[in-house]
């Protein structure tokens, strides 16, 4: 037992020079108590850790089982009825509600956090951003459109806002034939910020869908199909849409960015992601004042 005792001290003597080694920068006794209390846990850690080990092995290696055995066996292996060490009980207990304490009171919820401040600083930063652009004119809306679109959107869309040979949306249109059709067909429910209702499948069919598509993706001009009355309903007899009804058809709108960028959007080519919090409400607005421009 001698010997194991001092293979122990020696053995945690190694353990915290280790430590010390690759951390000691950090713990100068005396300047940062939150350090110094760390560097105390670690020893204690350590110690209690060793210790722990070196009673069990001693146990394991002299002491014999004794006590009241119990009815069951299996295969001639008994178990005796002795309690479980007061020690691990209360270790137990203690480590549950350490637990609690650790959820409800204790780091990360009370205490000094890297990404909450983060998220301070960044919250701060939007509310001065969003001050100082508030009486922001077209001109400079549709600047800063720009800027944010070849930041967050060129990468799909291309600089150029055609798409990339159809790998995204050609946003220099409205919307194109073949999604007209797809909604007509199939129906969709992607403005959901904005539009809750969303569209019902076969509004239109054959003939009377070919004709509504053309005509949307034309951009409204010339003479109205037949079925546009079923359309006009919902978006409106110039089809300029209906608030929490219908999105516009001609430009793309502030509400109908707004939503896309929040709730991302299903199409025939693929699906947008969200892009919910990265923009703050002025950069919405930027972004479909540059896309309404680009469009003309």
């Amino acid at each position: 037992m001698k010997s194991m005792v001092i293979g122990g001290l020696i053995l945690i003597v190694a353990l915290m020079a280790g430590t010390y080694f690759v951390v000691g920068d950090s713990f100068t006794l005396g300047d940062d108590y939150i350090n110094d209390l760390t560097m105390l846990a670690a020893i204690a850690i350590l110690g209690i850790t060793v210790a722990t080990a070196l009673k069990y092995i001693n146990q394991i290696k002299n002491d014999t089982a004794d006590g009241e055995l119990a009815e069951e066996n299996w295969d001639g292996i008994g178990e005796y009825l002795n309690p479980i060490p007061s020690g691990w009980g209360l270790l137990f207990i203690g480590t549950i509600i350490w637990a609690f304490w650790y959820w409800f009171v204790g780091y990360p919820t009370n205490q000094f956090s890297q990404i909450g401040q983060w998220n301070e600083e960044t919250l701060d930063h939007q509310a001065k951003f969003e001050e100082k652009f508030k009486n922001i004119d077209e001109s400079g809306l549709r600047s800063m459109g720009e800027s944010v679109y070849l930041v967050q959107c060129a990468p799909c869309h291309g600089v150029d806002a055609e798409g990339i040979d159809g790998k995204a949306q050609d946003l220099t249109k409205r919307i194109s034939k073949e999604s007209v059709l797809e909604v007509i067909n199939n129906g969709a429910n992607n403005f959901k910020s904005v539009y809750p209702g969303g569209m019902p499948a076969g509004m239109a069919s054959g003939a009377d869908a070919e004709e509504l598509a053309t005509y949307v993706a034309g951009g409204l001009k010339g003479a109205k199909p037949a079925a546009w009355a079923t359309c006009s309903s919902c978006h409106g007899e110039n089809g300029e849409g209906m608030a929490y009804v219908a999105p516009n058809l001609k430009v793309y709108s502030n509400e109908l960015i707004a939503t896309v960028l929040k709730d991302g959007k299903k199409s025939t080519i693929g699906e947008m992601p969200s892009f919910e919090g990265r923009l703050s409400e002025t950069q919405v607005k930027a972004v479909a004042t540059y896309l309404r421009s680009i469009g003309e």
